[in-house]
């Protein structure tokens, strides 16, 4: 017989601080995304500091962690200054259930390091079910609205009070950029993750075909082809306007490794990213302008290329997802869809209330019953 692994009894600090440790290495390794790592970081901190760091962390029951989640929830959330901008005080159910998850990957890890001998997350209470209104920012975008999008960051001629836009100096001028980032965005639907690390060297461009190697979630890679217009408005960025942001960082070896640079020659980060779709959605055409964040973008992918009769496993493949069932999540239903669906339906077409009042009272030409449509008035399929 194999004797069983013998406990290490550490205490709530140590463990936190070595899964940490962890975490860092495999961020290092590319398993894991800097915000993910970032994440980790802050949830687990902030675990052992309710558990209480000079505690063994074997004595740590599923009791102990449920009262950490609730006075978790109960304290104030730190990224709001202005709580005014929550509907109710403490953490939300997203949140908490956020935390829960980088718990039970903190204790998961425990478990096979043997510094617990069961996981205590087992005894611990299910997760809150989130409840509340759609998060708009977060769904899918129309194709018209997505094209309107597209067209908003077209590049225009720069000069004060052009189309009511706000004047922009020649050296921040970044339309090639903004309209290469949207259209990324849009057609391919990257994490923003994802294209925020991405290198000029991930892109392997030949004539006739552009590809892109995206490193995804896990240290995932999946390699995914540029339309042509796609292919262009890339060439474009890259022969004009990077060279330009670059020199302006010579030293800055990371700077000379991204793809998307700031004006000051900076590798652009996800959050300048969502500020510039942010301004891109400003200068939307009103009826189609509605919050939209590039998760919404990553949506409006998914949706539209379903909608147009692609495979959910090839969509998928395109997004990173290595189940069909998490690219079904991201599948909404665009308004006016189901509206169309019904106008289309194959019997729709053929009711004509002029000729179907007395249905079944009297005997067509053919001497089928009133109402039957023939075969000339059969809806086409658009």
């Amino acid at each position: 017989m194999v004797a069983p692994p013998r406990l290490n009894r550490v205490t709530v600090g140590q463990a936190a601080g070595r899964y940490l440790s962890t975490v860092r290495v495999e961020t290092v390794r590319g398993v894991l995304s800097p915000a993910t790592a970032r994440s980790y970081e802050r949830d687990v901190t902030e675990l052992a500091r309710l558990l209480g760091e000079q505690r063994v962390l074997d004595d740590v029951t599923g009791e102990d962690v449920d009262d950490a989640l609730v006075r978790y929830q109960s304290s104030p959330d730190g990224r709001f200054a202005d709580p005014a901008r929550k509907g109710a005080p403490g953490r939300s159910t997203a949140t908490v259930n956020r935390f829960r998850q980088s718990v039970t990957r903190f204790f998961t890890h425990a478990t096979r390091e043997c510094w617990v001998q069961a996981d205590p997350m087992q005894w611990a209470s299910p997760p809150a079910r989130v409840r509340g209104g759609l998060r708009v920012a977060r769904t899918a975008l129309s194709a018209s609205a997505a094209s309107a999008l597209l067209r908003t960051t077209a590049p225009v001629p720069a000069g004060p009070g052009y189309r009511g836009q706000r004047v922009v100096r020649r050296d921040q001028a970044l339309a090639q950029r903004d309209r290469l980032v949207v259209a990324l965005l849009l057609v391919l639907g990257p994490r923003v993750s994802e294209l925020a690390r991405a290198d000029v060297a991930d892109f392997v461009r030949e004539p006739g075909e552009t590809r892109w190697r995206i490193v995804g979630k896990g240290g995932v890679t999946r390699t995914v082809v540029l339309s042509p217009p796609l292919a262009a408005a890339l060439e474009d960025y890259l022969g004009e306007l990077r060279p330009r942001l670059a020199a302006r960082r010579g030293d800055d070896p990371d700077a000379q490794r991204a793809l998307l640079l700031t004006w000051r020659g900076r590798r652009i980060d996800t959050q300048a990213i969502r500020a510039l779709l942010s301004r891109a959605v400003e200068q939307m055409p009103a009826p189609y302008r509605r919050p939209a964040t590039p998760h919404a973008l990553r949506h409006t992918t998914a949706t539209l290329l379903v909608a147009d009769g692609w495979d959910v496993k090839v969509v998928a493949e395109l997004l990173g997802h290595r189940s069909i069932a998490t690219t079904g999540v991201y599948l909404d239903r665009i308004e006016g869809e189901l509206a169309a669906a019904i106008r289309s339906h194959p019997l729709s077409a053929g009711m004509d209330h002029s000729e179907t009042r007395d249905v079944g009272c009297e005997p067509d030409k053919d001497g089928a019953p009133g109402g039957t449509a023939s075969k000339d008035a059969s809806p086409s399929i658009t």
